[in-house]
């Protein structure tokens, strides 16, 4: 009795002990996407009056930890029954991520100076918290969207990294890198746009000059950090875009392979993007021509 409680708990350790390292493995693999993920949701949580920053993070947040508990079982029961349904699911993702990312580039490009005249007509009309409610609502939406996309993403490379293993290693390994990265990167979301409220406060509570100034340089650098990662988050919605096509398409992989990796993910994501982009306002014109 006692030896097959010890050989029991002996395959537990070894079990958790594959389960570590095999998760370790998984969190390499991914730490180019999240990094992506990052940038992309630190931008898409940002623009948000101080006091609702926090509460409408925490509804992406929410709403990425559902899109982890969509997709790991959808995504285990398509590697076990029907793997090759997971790249056309992968290509449908980074085509939305390319039309996103080019339609952020053809509107600063072409649409700057509508942008500006529409904001100094609407700057002095009233806006009721109706109107907040409502815009946080479809960003929210946006948000949560996007990130389903990068979680897909994330979950398939955790995946392919124990392809082969056992179902329980398997599922531990992807549900431990979903909740990481779930956690690891809005705790981090919440740390950048808070950062102002951070140096304020440490600003008014020390007399000391040299954290007084640091809080000021907190408060100060706070919008220079958010323009920076929407360019940023931009880069990286089509670096994934382009990386899903360059990697799954062989043709676009010859074409490309004497590039740097990096900017030929970038070049395939933003043509990707840019063609998507031409072929919905073509849909959108005909159908408001009829």
């Amino acid at each position: 009795m006692a030896s097959g409680f010890f050989a029991l708990f002996d395959d537990v350790a070894t079990l958790l002990d594959d389960v570590a390292s095999m998760s370790k493995i998984a969190t390499k693999k991914t730490a180019g996407i999240l990094g992506d993920d990052l940038a992309v949701n630190a931008e898409k949580a940002s623009g948000f009056a101080s006091s609702r920053e926090i509460p409408v993070l925490w509804a992406i947040t929410k709403g990425s930890f559902i899109n982890k508990l969509i997709i790991v079982p959808i995504a285990m029961l398509l590697s076990a029954f029907f793997p090759k349904a997971i790249i056309p699911i992968l290509m449908i993702g980074g085509l939305y991520l390319a039309f996103e990312g080019a339609e952020k580039i053809i509107d600063f490009i072409f649409h700057k100076k509508e942008k500006v005249k529409n904001t100094d007509e609407y700057k002095d009309q009233t806006i009721t918290k109706e109107d907040i409610l409502k815009f946080e609502k479809v960003k929210v939406k946006n948000a949560i969207f996007v990130d389903f996309i990068l979680s897909l993403e994330i979950v398939i490379i955790a995946l392919s990294t124990v392809v082969g293993k056992d179902l329980i290693t398997q599922i531990a390994v992807v549900s431990i890198i979903s909740v990481l990265a779930t956690i690891g990167v809005y705790g981090i979301v919440a740390l950048i746009v808070r950062m102002d409220d951070f140096g304020y406060k440490i600003s008014k509570w020390s007399n000391n000059i040299i954290i007084k100034n640091i809080g000021k340089f907190l408060v100060n650098a706070l919008p220079y950090v958010i323009r920076i990662l929407a360019v940023v988050g931009t880069i990286a919605m089509l670096l994934v875009a382009g990386g899903i096509y360059v990697h799954n398409i062989s043709f676009i992989h010859h074409k490309v392979e004497f590039l740097p990796s990096l900017l030929a993910e970038f070049l395939v994501g933003l043509i990707v993007g840019i063609i998507s982009f031409i072929v919905v306002n073509l849909f959108k014109k005909i159908k408001l021509s009829r």
